[in-house]
Protein backbone atom coordinates (compact mmCIF):
# COMPACT_ATOMS: atom_id res chain seq x y z
CA UNK A 1 0.00 0.00 0.00
CA UNK A 2 1.09 3.57 -0.55
CA UNK A 3 0.56 6.79 1.33
CA UNK A 4 -1.73 7.97 -1.44
CA UNK A 5 -4.39 5.42 -0.54
CA UNK A 6 -5.57 7.65 2.28
CA UNK A 7 -7.28 6.17 5.29
CA UNK A 8 -8.28 2.88 3.70
CA UNK A 9 -5.30 1.13 5.21
CA UNK A 10 -4.74 -1.59 7.75
CA UNK A 11 -2.61 -0.29 10.61
CA UNK A 12 -0.11 -2.69 12.14
CA UNK A 13 1.49 -2.42 15.57
CA UNK A 14 4.79 -3.87 16.70
CA UNK A 15 6.63 -3.75 20.03
CA UNK A 16 10.35 -3.89 20.89
CA UNK A 17 12.40 -6.55 22.68
CA UNK A 18 15.04 -5.02 25.00
CA UNK A 19 17.89 -7.40 24.19
CA UNK A 20 20.48 -5.13 25.82
CA UNK A 21 18.60 -5.10 29.12
CA UNK A 22 15.64 -3.15 30.46
CA UNK A 23 14.55 -0.88 33.25
CA UNK A 24 12.65 2.23 34.26
CA UNK A 25 15.66 4.51 33.60
CA UNK A 26 18.01 5.07 30.67
CA UNK A 27 21.65 6.12 30.77
CA UNK A 28 22.45 3.75 33.66
CA UNK A 29 23.09 0.04 34.02
CA UNK A 30 19.94 -1.92 33.09
CA UNK A 31 17.88 -2.95 36.08
CA UNK A 32 16.67 -6.11 34.34
CA UNK A 33 19.11 -8.31 32.40
CA UNK A 34 18.08 -9.63 29.00
CA UNK A 35 17.49 -13.21 30.07
CA UNK A 36 15.49 -15.65 28.00
CA UNK A 37 12.79 -15.73 30.67
CA UNK A 38 12.46 -11.94 30.71
CA UNK A 39 12.49 -11.52 26.94
CA UNK A 40 9.88 -14.26 26.68
CA UNK A 41 7.77 -12.45 29.27
CA UNK A 42 7.95 -9.21 27.28
CA UNK A 43 7.15 -11.02 24.01
CA UNK A 44 4.17 -12.81 25.52
CA UNK A 45 2.92 -9.56 27.11
CA UNK A 46 3.17 -7.84 23.71
CA UNK A 47 1.25 -10.67 22.06
CA UNK A 48 -1.47 -10.52 24.71
CA UNK A 49 -1.62 -6.71 24.43
CA UNK A 50 -2.47 -6.95 20.72
CA UNK A 51 0.87 -6.33 19.04
CA UNK A 52 1.40 -8.32 15.85
CA UNK A 53 5.19 -8.48 15.90
CA UNK A 54 8.32 -7.57 17.84
CA UNK A 55 11.36 -5.70 16.55
CA UNK A 56 14.51 -7.45 17.75
CA UNK A 57 17.38 -4.93 17.63
CA UNK A 58 20.97 -5.46 16.57
CA UNK A 59 24.25 -3.90 17.62
CA UNK A 60 27.18 -4.43 19.93
CA UNK A 61 25.19 -4.33 23.19
CA UNK A 62 22.33 -6.53 21.94
CA UNK A 63 21.93 -10.28 22.04
CA UNK A 64 21.90 -11.73 18.53
CA UNK A 65 18.57 -10.99 16.87
CA UNK A 66 18.28 -14.34 15.08
CA UNK A 67 18.94 -16.37 18.21
CA UNK A 68 16.45 -14.30 20.22
CA UNK A 69 13.88 -14.41 17.40
CA UNK A 70 14.08 -18.18 17.20
CA UNK A 71 13.71 -18.50 20.95
CA UNK A 72 10.70 -16.21 21.44
CA UNK A 73 9.03 -17.55 18.28
CA UNK A 74 8.93 -20.97 19.94
CA UNK A 75 7.26 -19.50 23.04
CA UNK A 76 4.54 -17.44 21.36
CA UNK A 77 1.59 -18.34 19.16
CA UNK A 78 1.04 -15.51 16.66
CA UNK A 79 3.72 -12.93 17.44
CA UNK A 80 6.04 -12.37 14.47
CA UNK A 81 9.81 -11.88 14.96
CA UNK A 82 11.32 -8.96 13.01
CA UNK A 83 14.99 -9.96 12.88
CA UNK A 84 17.96 -8.02 11.52
CA UNK A 85 19.88 -8.80 8.34
CA UNK A 86 23.12 -6.84 8.08
CA UNK A 87 24.28 -6.71 4.45
CA UNK A 88 27.97 -7.44 4.06
CA UNK A 89 28.40 -9.07 7.46
CA UNK A 90 26.91 -12.42 6.45
CA UNK A 91 26.67 -13.94 2.98
CA UNK A 92 23.33 -13.09 1.29
CA UNK A 93 22.47 -16.69 0.39
CA UNK A 94 23.23 -17.78 3.95
CA UNK A 95 20.90 -15.06 5.26
CA UNK A 96 18.24 -16.20 2.79
CA UNK A 97 18.53 -19.77 4.05
CA UNK A 98 18.36 -18.60 7.68
CA UNK A 99 15.27 -16.53 6.87
CA UNK A 100 13.64 -19.47 5.11
CA UNK A 101 14.35 -21.75 8.06
CA UNK A 102 12.87 -19.23 10.52
CA UNK A 103 9.85 -18.82 8.26
CA UNK A 104 9.34 -22.57 8.05
CA UNK A 105 9.72 -23.25 11.76
CA UNK A 106 7.48 -20.32 12.75
CA UNK A 107 4.73 -21.23 10.30
CA UNK A 108 5.25 -18.16 8.11
CA UNK A 109 5.89 -15.53 10.79
CA UNK A 110 9.40 -14.37 9.83
CA UNK A 111 10.05 -10.71 9.02
CA UNK A 112 13.38 -9.18 7.96
CA UNK A 113 14.75 -5.82 9.12
CA UNK A 114 17.54 -4.61 6.81
CA UNK A 115 20.19 -2.78 8.84
CA UNK A 116 22.84 -1.27 6.59
CA UNK A 117 24.66 0.66 9.30
CA UNK A 118 24.80 1.16 13.05
CA UNK A 119 27.58 3.06 14.74
CA UNK A 120 30.89 3.25 12.88
CA UNK A 121 32.53 1.67 15.93
CA UNK A 122 30.16 -1.32 15.80
CA UNK A 123 30.77 -1.82 12.08
CA UNK A 124 34.54 -1.64 12.54
CA UNK A 125 34.39 -4.13 15.40
CA UNK A 126 32.54 -6.48 13.07
CA UNK A 127 35.18 -6.08 10.40
CA UNK A 128 33.01 -4.31 7.84
CA UNK A 129 35.32 -2.89 5.13
CA UNK A 130 32.64 -0.28 4.35
CA UNK A 131 32.31 0.90 7.96
CA UNK A 132 33.11 4.48 6.90
CA UNK A 133 31.53 4.35 3.43
CA UNK A 134 27.89 5.28 3.99
CA UNK A 135 26.69 5.47 0.38
CA UNK A 136 28.56 2.37 -0.72
CA UNK A 137 26.90 0.37 2.07
CA UNK A 138 23.56 1.07 0.40
CA UNK A 139 24.95 0.05 -2.99
CA UNK A 140 26.02 -3.21 -1.40
CA UNK A 141 22.64 -3.60 0.31
CA UNK A 142 20.89 -3.23 -3.05
CA UNK A 143 22.85 -6.16 -4.48
CA UNK A 144 22.55 -8.14 -1.25
CA UNK A 145 18.75 -8.00 -1.19
CA UNK A 146 18.55 -8.88 -4.88
CA UNK A 147 20.63 -12.00 -4.24
CA UNK A 148 18.48 -12.92 -1.23
CA UNK A 149 15.32 -12.66 -3.32
CA UNK A 150 16.84 -14.78 -6.07
CA UNK A 151 17.84 -17.40 -3.52
CA UNK A 152 14.30 -17.50 -2.15
CA UNK A 153 12.89 -17.74 -5.68
CA UNK A 154 15.08 -20.81 -6.19
CA UNK A 155 14.25 -22.19 -2.77
CA UNK A 156 12.25 -25.16 -4.05
CA UNK A 157 14.95 -26.50 -6.31
CA UNK A 158 16.20 -29.95 -5.20
CA UNK A 159 19.12 -29.79 -2.78
CA UNK A 160 21.47 -32.71 -2.23
CA UNK A 161 20.79 -34.70 0.95
CA UNK A 162 20.47 -38.27 2.07
CA UNK A 163 16.88 -38.12 0.81
CA UNK A 164 17.24 -36.16 -2.45
CA UNK A 165 19.82 -36.80 -5.16
CA UNK A 166 21.23 -33.87 -7.10
CA UNK A 167 20.37 -35.58 -10.40
CA UNK A 168 18.42 -38.54 -11.69
CA UNK A 169 19.88 -41.96 -12.36
CA UNK A 170 20.79 -40.98 -15.94
CA UNK A 171 22.56 -37.79 -14.83
CA UNK A 172 19.65 -35.53 -15.70
CA UNK A 173 17.78 -33.32 -13.30
CA UNK A 174 14.87 -34.99 -11.47
CA UNK A 175 11.42 -34.52 -12.92
CA UNK A 176 9.52 -31.54 -11.61
CA UNK A 177 7.24 -32.31 -8.70
CA UNK A 178 3.92 -30.67 -7.92
CA UNK A 179 5.76 -28.67 -5.28
CA UNK A 180 8.11 -27.36 -7.98
CA UNK A 181 5.16 -26.32 -10.13
CA UNK A 182 3.37 -24.66 -7.24
CA UNK A 183 6.51 -22.62 -6.57
CA UNK A 184 6.46 -21.05 -10.03
CA UNK A 185 4.62 -17.95 -8.80
CA UNK A 186 7.30 -17.48 -6.17
CA UNK A 187 10.06 -17.82 -8.74
CA UNK A 188 8.45 -15.37 -11.14
CA UNK A 189 8.56 -12.70 -8.44
CA UNK A 190 12.27 -12.18 -9.14
CA UNK A 191 13.28 -11.69 -12.76
CA UNK A 192 15.83 -14.12 -14.16
CA UNK A 193 16.31 -15.71 -10.74
CA UNK A 194 18.23 -18.66 -12.19
CA UNK A 195 20.61 -16.54 -14.25
CA UNK A 196 24.07 -15.59 -12.97
CA UNK A 197 24.26 -12.46 -10.83
CA UNK A 198 27.31 -10.27 -11.28
CA UNK A 199 27.50 -7.07 -9.30
CA UNK A 200 30.15 -4.86 -7.79
CA UNK A 201 30.03 -6.62 -4.42
CA UNK A 202 28.56 -10.07 -5.16
CA UNK A 203 28.88 -12.66 -7.91
CA UNK A 204 26.78 -15.80 -8.03
CA UNK A 205 26.41 -18.30 -10.83
CA UNK A 206 23.15 -19.34 -9.22
CA UNK A 207 21.86 -18.15 -5.87
CA UNK A 208 19.91 -20.99 -4.31
CA UNK A 209 18.22 -21.03 -0.94
CA UNK A 210 16.65 -23.91 0.90
CA UNK A 211 14.04 -24.60 2.14
CA UNK A 212 11.20 -22.78 0.44
CA UNK A 213 9.71 -19.91 2.44
CA UNK A 214 6.16 -20.28 3.71
CA UNK A 215 5.38 -16.69 2.74
CA UNK A 216 5.11 -15.99 -0.97
CA UNK A 217 7.22 -14.67 -2.52
CA UNK A 218 9.29 -14.29 0.68
CA UNK A 219 9.24 -12.79 4.20
CA UNK A 220 8.66 -9.03 4.13
CA UNK A 221 11.58 -6.61 4.19
CA UNK A 222 11.63 -3.58 6.50
CA UNK A 223 14.26 -0.95 5.74
CA UNK A 224 14.91 2.41 7.36
CA UNK A 225 17.11 5.41 6.72
CA UNK A 226 16.73 9.07 5.82
CA UNK A 227 19.33 9.36 3.07
CA UNK A 228 18.35 9.25 -0.59
CA UNK A 229 20.37 6.04 -0.97
CA UNK A 230 18.32 4.36 1.74
CA UNK A 231 15.08 5.50 0.16
CA UNK A 232 16.05 4.23 -3.29
CA UNK A 233 16.97 0.80 -1.92
CA UNK A 234 13.69 0.72 0.00
CA UNK A 235 11.72 1.49 -3.15
CA UNK A 236 13.43 -1.37 -5.00
CA UNK A 237 13.20 -3.99 -2.29
CA UNK A 238 11.30 -3.11 0.90
CA UNK A 239 7.72 -3.81 1.87
CA UNK A 240 7.83 -1.19 4.63
CA UNK A 241 10.03 1.92 4.80
CA UNK A 242 10.81 2.77 8.42
CA UNK A 243 11.29 6.28 9.82
CA UNK A 244 12.39 7.28 13.29
CA UNK A 245 9.91 9.34 15.23
CA UNK A 246 9.92 13.04 14.35
CA UNK A 247 7.36 15.86 14.50
CA UNK A 248 4.41 15.31 12.19
CA UNK A 249 5.54 17.96 9.69
CA UNK A 250 8.95 16.30 9.34
CA UNK A 251 7.35 12.90 8.73
CA UNK A 252 5.01 14.42 6.15
CA UNK A 253 8.03 15.82 4.28
CA UNK A 254 9.82 12.48 4.34
CA UNK A 255 6.81 10.61 2.99
CA UNK A 256 6.34 13.21 0.25
CA UNK A 257 9.99 12.85 -0.76
CA UNK A 258 9.94 9.07 -1.00
CA UNK A 259 6.56 9.12 -2.75
CA UNK A 260 8.17 11.28 -5.42
CA UNK A 261 11.02 8.81 -5.78
CA UNK A 262 8.59 5.88 -5.84
CA UNK A 263 6.49 7.41 -8.62
CA UNK A 264 9.63 8.19 -10.63
CA UNK A 265 10.72 4.56 -10.22
CA UNK A 266 7.34 3.36 -11.49
CA UNK A 267 7.64 5.59 -14.54
CA UNK A 268 11.19 4.38 -15.25
CA UNK A 269 10.40 0.68 -14.89
CA UNK A 270 6.77 0.61 -15.97
CA UNK A 271 6.01 -1.59 -12.97
CA UNK A 272 3.78 -0.64 -10.03
CA UNK A 273 5.60 -0.54 -6.69
CA UNK A 274 3.72 -0.77 -3.40
CA UNK A 275 5.30 0.55 -0.23
CA UNK A 276 4.09 0.93 3.34
CA UNK A 277 5.42 3.53 5.76
CA UNK A 278 6.45 2.70 9.31
CA UNK A 279 7.27 4.83 12.36
CA UNK A 280 9.59 3.87 15.23
CA UNK A 281 8.76 5.74 18.45
CA UNK A 282 8.48 5.50 22.24
CA UNK A 283 5.18 5.77 24.12
CA UNK A 284 4.20 6.58 27.69
CA UNK A 285 0.55 6.48 28.78
CA UNK A 286 -0.76 7.58 32.18
CA UNK A 287 -4.13 8.56 33.64
CA UNK A 288 -3.38 12.29 33.50
CA UNK A 289 -1.07 14.37 31.33
CA UNK A 290 0.71 15.72 34.41
CA UNK A 291 1.42 12.21 35.63
CA UNK A 292 2.68 11.24 32.17
CA UNK A 293 5.14 14.14 31.95
CA UNK A 294 6.46 13.43 35.44
CA UNK A 295 7.01 9.79 34.48
CA UNK A 296 8.76 10.82 31.25
CA UNK A 297 11.26 13.05 33.01
CA UNK A 298 11.89 10.35 35.61
CA UNK A 299 13.26 8.08 32.86
CA UNK A 300 16.33 10.32 32.39
CA UNK A 301 16.58 11.46 36.03
CA UNK A 302 19.60 9.26 36.76
CA UNK A 303 21.68 10.21 33.72
CA UNK A 304 25.02 11.73 34.69
CA UNK A 305 26.53 14.76 32.89
CA UNK A 306 29.43 12.50 31.88
CA UNK A 307 27.04 10.04 30.20
CA UNK A 308 25.37 12.88 28.29
CA UNK A 309 28.76 14.19 27.14
CA UNK A 310 29.86 10.77 25.92
CA UNK A 311 26.58 10.29 24.07
CA UNK A 312 26.83 13.68 22.38
CA UNK A 313 30.32 12.86 21.08
CA UNK A 314 29.19 9.48 19.78
CA UNK A 315 26.09 10.90 18.10
CA UNK A 316 28.11 13.72 16.51
CA UNK A 317 30.45 11.17 14.90
CA UNK A 318 27.65 9.33 13.10
CA UNK A 319 27.42 9.09 9.32
CA UNK A 320 23.76 8.04 9.49
CA UNK A 321 21.41 10.68 8.09
CA UNK A 322 18.54 9.66 10.34
CA UNK A 323 20.71 9.99 13.47
CA UNK A 324 21.84 13.43 12.29
CA UNK A 325 18.17 14.41 12.04
CA UNK A 326 17.67 13.18 15.62
CA UNK A 327 20.67 15.27 16.69
CA UNK A 328 19.20 18.34 15.00
CA UNK A 329 15.82 17.78 16.60
CA UNK A 330 17.38 17.45 20.04
CA UNK A 331 19.35 20.69 19.64
CA UNK A 332 16.31 22.58 18.34
CA UNK A 333 14.21 21.48 21.31
CA UNK A 334 16.67 22.07 24.16
CA UNK A 335 15.34 25.55 24.90
CA UNK A 336 11.80 24.13 25.12
CA UNK A 337 12.75 21.40 27.60
CA UNK A 338 12.87 18.98 24.64
CA UNK A 339 9.18 19.45 23.77
CA UNK A 340 8.78 19.47 19.96
CA UNK A 341 5.01 19.41 19.65
CA UNK A 342 1.84 18.40 21.48
CA UNK A 343 2.73 15.34 23.55
CA UNK A 344 6.08 14.92 21.72
CA UNK A 345 9.32 14.88 23.73
CA UNK A 346 12.95 14.32 22.69
CA UNK A 347 14.44 14.08 26.17
CA UNK A 348 15.43 10.43 25.75
CA UNK A 349 17.74 11.39 22.89
CA UNK A 350 20.28 12.90 25.28
CA UNK A 351 21.54 9.32 25.78
CA UNK A 352 19.47 7.12 23.49
CA UNK A 353 20.29 6.81 19.81
CA UNK A 354 17.76 5.86 17.16
CA UNK A 355 14.03 6.44 17.43
CA UNK A 356 14.06 8.30 20.71
CA UNK A 357 11.05 10.58 20.40
CA UNK A 358 8.54 9.86 23.18
CA UNK A 359 4.79 10.33 22.76
CA UNK A 360 3.64 11.37 26.24
CA UNK A 361 0.15 11.75 27.65
CA UNK A 362 -3.16 10.14 28.41
CA UNK A 363 -4.43 7.22 26.34
CA UNK A 364 -6.63 9.61 24.39
CA UNK A 365 -3.75 12.01 23.67
CA UNK A 366 -1.24 9.32 22.69
CA UNK A 367 -3.73 7.53 20.45
CA UNK A 368 -4.63 10.85 18.80
CA UNK A 369 -1.00 11.68 18.01
CA UNK A 370 -0.69 8.22 16.40
CA UNK A 371 -3.89 8.83 14.43
CA UNK A 372 -2.33 12.02 13.07
CA UNK A 373 0.72 10.08 11.88
CA UNK A 374 -1.56 7.48 10.31
CA UNK A 375 -3.44 10.18 8.44
CA UNK A 376 -0.12 11.27 6.93
CA UNK A 377 0.41 7.78 5.52
CA UNK A 378 2.03 5.77 8.32
CA UNK A 379 0.69 2.20 8.25
CA UNK A 380 2.99 0.50 10.77
CA UNK A 381 4.01 1.60 14.24
CA UNK A 382 6.91 0.03 16.12
CA UNK A 383 6.64 1.23 19.71
CA UNK A 384 8.44 0.77 22.99
CA UNK A 385 8.60 2.17 26.51
CA UNK A 386 10.49 1.84 29.78
CA UNK A 387 10.23 -0.74 31.20
CA UNK A 388 9.07 -2.64 28.13
CA UNK A 389 7.03 -5.23 30.00
CA UNK A 390 4.74 -2.85 31.89
CA UNK A 391 4.49 -0.28 29.10
CA UNK A 392 3.40 -2.92 26.58
CA UNK A 393 0.61 -3.93 28.94
CA UNK A 394 -0.47 -0.34 29.61
CA UNK A 395 -0.50 0.67 25.95
CA UNK A 396 -2.32 -2.49 24.91
CA UNK A 397 -5.01 -2.01 27.56
CA UNK A 398 -5.47 1.76 27.43
CA UNK A 399 -4.34 3.29 24.11
CA UNK A 400 -4.50 0.58 21.45
CA UNK A 401 -8.28 0.02 21.70
CA UNK A 402 -8.82 3.78 21.49
CA UNK A 403 -6.66 4.03 18.39
CA UNK A 404 -8.48 1.17 16.69
CA UNK A 405 -11.86 2.72 17.41
CA UNK A 406 -10.79 6.14 16.15
CA UNK A 407 -9.28 4.65 13.00
CA UNK A 408 -12.39 2.58 12.34
CA UNK A 409 -14.53 5.72 12.65
CA UNK A 410 -12.28 7.53 10.16
CA UNK A 411 -12.56 4.66 7.70
CA UNK A 412 -16.36 4.75 7.95
CA UNK A 413 -16.30 8.43 7.07
CA UNK A 414 -14.08 7.71 4.06
CA UNK A 415 -16.51 5.07 2.81
CA UNK A 416 -19.40 7.54 3.08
Amino acid sequence: MTAGEGSKREIKFGWFLPTAGDGAHVGVEPERPATLDYLTEVAQAAETAGFEFVLIPTGGACLDAWVVGSAVMSRTQTLRPLVAVRPGLTAPVLSARMGAALDQLSGGRAMINVVTGSSVQDLEELGDPLARSHDERYERADEYLEVMKRAWANGDKPQASEFVAVSGANGTAPAATKKDVDASANEQAVSSSSEPFRGKHYTFERASGSPRTVQNPHPPFYLGGSSEGAKRVAIRHADTFLMWGEPHAWIEEQIAEIEGLRKAYEQETGAPRELRYGLRAQVLVRNTEEEAWAAAREIISKVSPEAIERAEKEFAATDATNQRRQNELRELSKAEQFVVGPNLWTGLSVVRSGGAILIVGTADQVSQRLIEYAELGVSTFILSGYPHLEEAEIFGKEALPLFKQKWADIQKEVVR
